[in-house]
């Protein structure tokens, strides 16, 4: 087809081009001619003799004839041509056999002779056979030339829609991970870069949802901590080692049976945590929830929910600078999320009676929120911080989702020894009421360090 449409416009373009050449050519031996006439003309009108007639003629090779005034035979154009010419005064050009005649009238005082130059056709088309040759070879050259050209473009375009079908179909068929390089026409290579952009949106929505799954799961773990906790408070639930009533036994087997459902809900939910964690190929950050919270509002409103809780286990504890309103950039829930994480890791791994410490500062663009306890601390702080890392037989997301919700703000979470003695979590945020600066995360943790020292834990 693309031959075809270069053979079709190289011939609109080189047969008018050869016509025009044939043209020149008789045009060329034309003017030859009429210069002939002109001197054979020029002779006459000077009234040469036989002998200057002659001299103008030499070199003609007979083609040049002179009409003597009222002749019209003798030479190759027809009498009439020859008589209309004289009478005219113009001009005459005929085609004759073998070629063409040029008949100029010449008048010398009253009389009119008329000039006869005969062009043969091997004049009028000298050079033109060349030219035709030359210009086929230009065209078969353009044709040929247009065929490795296309042929090339068109194996390109072909591998790439092919490279762009094989990715498409290994994609479909679950490997996430395939991708291509983009090539061929701009279309085709567009397409392959719009096609990369949409695996990688489909790989983080999907590691995304995930990662989702295995928040929302690590929440429920807060209730159930509390569940649990509560449960263990109550009275041992063994049956057989003294004489008990009836009625006693019945309780009893309930608290077993409450104990049970908790460690089998338990178990259930890090199952569906370590289960949605394998399905991740790699750690992606999720969109974040937009929106402002005030953190004094949410720790106050948390600390209701775990006083309860902080009572029965006869812990301790002390909430400071809860008394203002202090906006950071970070949803409620996410927020609540976090400080729930990070007190049901207190709850969960310091002994009952162990004191703890919520505390928020507020300065130079950051909000700092921070959660001390008097416990045995965390070993390998750089570990712990790491998702999915525990050495205490959890699913080590609570310290991730607190990392989480912090870079949401534009902060972070550092770990530390607390001046209680335990650890001391510290989540820093951006001040939504301030133009945020140059994060100096050491520098305000120490500083919180030195205005708690020496201040002994106490129950509000």
């Amino acid at each position: 087809m693309t031959a075809a449409t270069t053979a079709v416009a190289a011939l609109a373009f080189l047969i008018p081009l050869g016509w025009e050449l044939r043209n020149d050519h008789r045009e060329q031996a034309m003017s030859a001619a009429e210069r002939q006439s002109a001197k054979v003309v020029g002779a006459l009108s000077a009234g040469a003799g036989a002998k200057g007639l002659a001299a103008a003629m030499a070199g003609s090779g007979g083609r040049v004839k002179v009409y003597a005034p009222g002749a019209t035979t003798g030479g190759r154009a027809p009498a009439d041509e020859v008589r209309q010419a004289a009478s005219s005064g113009s001009t005459v050009t005929q085609e004759v056999d073998g070629g063409v005649v040029r008949l100029e009238p010449v008048t010398a005082g009253t009389r009119t002779s008329v000039v006869e130059v005969f062009v043969p056709d091997s004049e009028l088309s000298a050079g033109t056979a060349g030219d035709w040759w030359l210009l086929l070879g230009i065209a078969l050259a353009l044709i040929a030339g247009s065929v490795v050209v296309v042929d090339r473009l068109a194996r390109g375009a072909v591998n790439s829609a092919r490279n762009l079908v094989q990715v498409a179909m290994a994609v479909g068929g679950g490997d996430l991970g395939v991708r291509i390089q983009p090539s061929g026409p701009r279309e085709l290579a567009e397409a392959g870069y719009a096609f990369n952009r949409m695996a990688d949106r489909l790989v983080t929505s999907r590691t995304n949802e995930r990662e989702l799954i295995a928040d929302l799961s690590h929440r429920l773990r807060t209730p159930l901590t509390a569940l649990r906790l509560d449960a263990e408070a109550l009275d041992p639930d063994d049956t057989q080692i003294i004489s008990l009533s009836p009625d006693e036994i019945d309780r009893r087997r309930g608290i077993r049976r409450i104990r049970q459902a908790i460690v089998t809900l338990e178990g259930e939910v890090n199952q569906l945590i370590n289960t949605t964690r394998k399905a991740v190929a790699a750690q992606v950050a999720a969109a974040p929830e937009t929106g402002v919270c005030d953190v004094s509002e949410v720790v106050r409103e948390r600390m209701t929910f775990w006083s309860a809780l902080a009572g029965d286990q006869n812990r301790n504890y002390r909430v400071a600078g809860a008394s203002v309103r202090i906006p950071v950039p970070v949803a409620r829930a996410e927020l609540a999320a976090a400080l729930d994480a990070i007190l049901g890791n207190v709850f969960r791994y310091t002994p009952q009676g162990t004191a703890f410490e919520v505390g928020i500062s507020r300065r130079d663009g950051w909000v700092a929120v921070r959660v001390d306890d008097a416990g045995p601390g965390i070993p390998d702080p750089e570990n712990a911080m790491q998702r999915g890392q525990s050495n205490q037989g959890s699913t080590g997301l609570g310290l991730d989702i607190a990392r989480r919700a912090a870079q949401s703000a534009g902060g972070s979470v550092s770990l530390d020894r607390a001046a209680m003695g335990g650890a001391s979590v510290v989540m820093l945020f951006s001040d939504a009421e301030a133009t945020p600066k140059q994060a100096s995360r050491f520098g305000l943790v120490g500083r919180l360090a030195r205005e708690r020292g020496g201040r002994p834990a106490r129950s509000e």
